[in-house]
């Protein structure tokens, strides 16, 4: 898939400023942008971003006057961030066509289907009922469990363990409020990358990327039932116990040990060796690394067994002045 700034002009009835003839290939988030990608800016928090981005082409607002030059050829919009949809339901249409014309697949059973553009590694073992989708890669000495979803695109470390009805690489939860209270789809065009060593837990899903890649760095392990948002980034060695779930584009550090039925709000940092009790919320982002946080929204451990002695107090004076 290869377009040019000015056909994504004419596409969006915006305007060049640049080379109108730069060429690119796909969509990515400013700030892991390479030779050949189209990015947004809109947020003025990204502007640092602009003035060394790699992106051959950047949709910015009509009204954008960078104060520095910008290496990337922008295309001036109306509104860069509804224009982004736009030319992501471009993209998706693009790479369904091609989807659609590979049709070729090597059936290893009647009960297991795997792309022929797929690539597994030596020593890699693939259950019954698995599902490995166009341009897959997996590594060696791998084990995929009975049920096991991958979908196109997605890349698989080595020594990787995927448990039964694990989900790699469904559609992240992507949707734009519309003026007239309906939503429209956003189109997700990245991949979920696992590197080495990653387990995950039956029943669990990884979403794709929007643009980009949601990476679960190497060691990771996760357990059952927990969900993983579009473009998050896990770190080395962390672990995440059942019914646990992190939103869209957080950070979570290394050596972190998540508990059980606990929740990570999306677009936040959690530093390394972060330790979130079962049951507990992480809201805003964490400032200082090696924390034990507990409640909702979490707090320091010390901090909330404090303050649920005094929740405690407090309840039992009521009840006792309700007699």
């Amino acid at each position: 898939m290869e377009i040019t700034a000015r056909t994504i002009a004419e596409l969006l009835g915006g305007e060049v400023v640049g080379d109108p003839a730069a060429v690119v290939t796909g969509p990515a988030r400013i700030e892991q942008a390479r030779k050949g990608n189209v990015c947004f800016y809109a947020n003025p928090k990204y502007e640092h971003y602009i003035y060394d981005t790699k992106a051959s082409v950047l949709l910015v607002n009509r009204t954008f006057e960078p104060r520095q030059p910008v290496p990337a050829t922008l295309v001036k919009v109306d509104d860069a961030y509804a224009a982004v949809s736009t030319l992501l339901d471009y993209f998706s249409r693009l790479r369904h066509a091609k989807l659609r014309g590979n049709r070729l697949w090597a059936r290893l059973s009647p009960k297991r289907s795997i792309a022929c553009s797929a690539r597994i590694g030596k020593g890699t073992h693939i259950g019954p009922q698995v599902y490995i989708g166009p341009h897959v890669q997996i590594g060696r000495n791998c084990i995929l469990h009975p049920g096991v979803r991958i979908f196109h695109d997605c890349v698989i470390g080595d020594g990787c363990i995927l448990h039964a009805n694990v989900v790699i690489g469904d559609d992240g939860f992507g949707f734009a409020p519309m003026e007239d209270g309906s939503y429209r789809k956003i189109q997700q065009l990245g991949n979920v990358v696992l590197e080495d060593n990653v387990d995950i837990g039956a029943g669990t899903t990884i979403d794709r990327a929007t643009m980009g890649s949601t990476l679960i760095h190497k060691g990771v392990k996760i357990d059952n039932l927990c969900q993983v948002g579009h473009n998050v980034e896990i770190g080395e060695n962390t672990v995440m116990a059942a019914l646990s779930g992190i939103a869209g584009s957080a950070k979570v550090g290394k050596r972190c040990k998540i508990g059980g039925q606990s929740g990570i709000n999306g677009h936040i940092t959690v530093p390394d060796d972060t330790v979130l009790a079962g049951q507990s919320g992480i809201i805003g982002p964490v400032r200082k690394p090696g924390l034990t946080l507990m409640g909702y929204p979490a707090l320091e451990y010390g901090t909330y067994l404090r303050a649920y002695a005094k929740f405690r107090q407090s309840g039992a004076s009521e009840n006792k002045g309700g007699r």
